[in-house]
This record gives structure tokens, sequence and C-alpha cells, in this order.
């Protein structure tokens, strides 16, 4: 059964249907590329960091449950329900993951999540991708609010969500499960401009 919308969709599904997933241009010499079956160990090896653990819950086990992750990534963008990519230098190197789900093409909300590897940490390569990331979402596919959340303890990812803009709306008690336990979520969000 069809919903009928008293408004039109904020973002329309023809903007992503039967197009390719793009590669985005990032400050520092970075891109944002779609994952490649090649990444696969880099991708599972990301999973045997103890901070990317600490606030990922959701691991792969094996390079071949990395590739029907994959498979999901591609079916996410051709079902315009979300996007993933690769943070990698023009040369191919993984730094980093970063993506855009929960698409809400009616109403132009979606939701940011991203990790970069340990030799990435503190270079700015987090914002970098986020910003190109969030310019993609708001100006070229219509978008009109992207959310990320992080615990309350990821002092690292607050300051990334802060310096790509994305303001701090509140905190949502009690709201995600970690290997140690309940933790405080932070919720922040960027606003297209009109």
């Amino acid at each position: 059964m069809t919903r009928a919308l008293s408004t039109p969709p904020t973002v329309s599904a023809e903007v992503i249907s039967g197009s390719e997933q793009p590669v985005l241009s990032v400050a520092q010499g970075l891109e944002l590329r779609p994952w490649e079956p090649a990444d696969a160990p880099v991708f599972l090896g990301a999973y045997q960091d103890e901070e990317i653990r600490r606030w990922h819950t959701r691991r792969p086990q094996s390079e071949a449950q990395v590739r029907v992750w994959f498979d999901g990534y591609r079916q996410d963008w051709q079902s315009a329900t979300g996007a993933h990519w690769a943070i990698a230098r023009r040369d191919g190197e993984v730094l980093g993951r970063i993506s855009t789900r929960s698409w809400n093409l009616d109403d132009g909300v979606a939701g940011v999540g991203y990790w970069v590897l340990p030799e990435a940490r503190g270079a700015g390569v987090a914002t970098c991708a986020v910003i190109a990331l969030s310019a993609w979402a708001l100006c070229e596919i219509g978008f009109y609010r992207l959310h990320l959340d992080h615990s309350t303890r990821n002092r690292a990812s607050c300051r990334v969500a802060t310096k790509s803009g994305y303001l701090l709306e509140g905190t949502m008690r009690s709201a995600a499960v970690h290997d140690d336990g309940r933790h405080d979520m932070h919720l922040h969000a960027r606003i297209r401009k009109t």
C-alpha cells in the first residue's frame, strides 16, 4: 500500500536510483570511495583495534562476513536507504570508514557514522571525511538534516562532530549498549542552510 503524503518527499529517490555510488573528494588528498572486495582484510583488521571495538559492538568475524557486509552496502545504495564508503588516500590506502544510513527521504533525514584507523587519528581525517559527506548529502542529494550520535565517553568523536558543524542537541540517556554496559549518547545534528 502506498502512503499518501500531504507534502512531496524532501529527497527524491530518483536522485539515487540507477546511478553509481560516487567517489567524493575530501581535503588532505583523500577520497570517499565505495568499498571493494580487496578491502576486506583491512576492514576486518580495523575491528581488532581497541578503540574501534570500544565504540562499535557490531563487528565482523571473518573476511567472508565482511564481503557479505559489502554486498549489503551496495544494496543500501541501490535501494536508496544508505551509502557506505572507505575513507582512503588517492593511492587506495584505506584510513577509515564513513556511512550515512537510515535514510528517510520523505523528511530528508539521515544518520552519519564513522571510524578511522589508529594511524589516521589526530590528523583531521575523520573531520574532513564528515565535512565532505555532509556537503554531498545536504547540497547535492538534498537531505535537510543529518544527525550522528556517540557515547558521552567518546570525546574524540564529539570533537569530530563539533568541528564538522554538527551542533550538540542533547544527551540520550542509556541509549546504547557497549561491551561495558549501557552508555548515555550525545546527539549532534547539522541542518541544511536554506
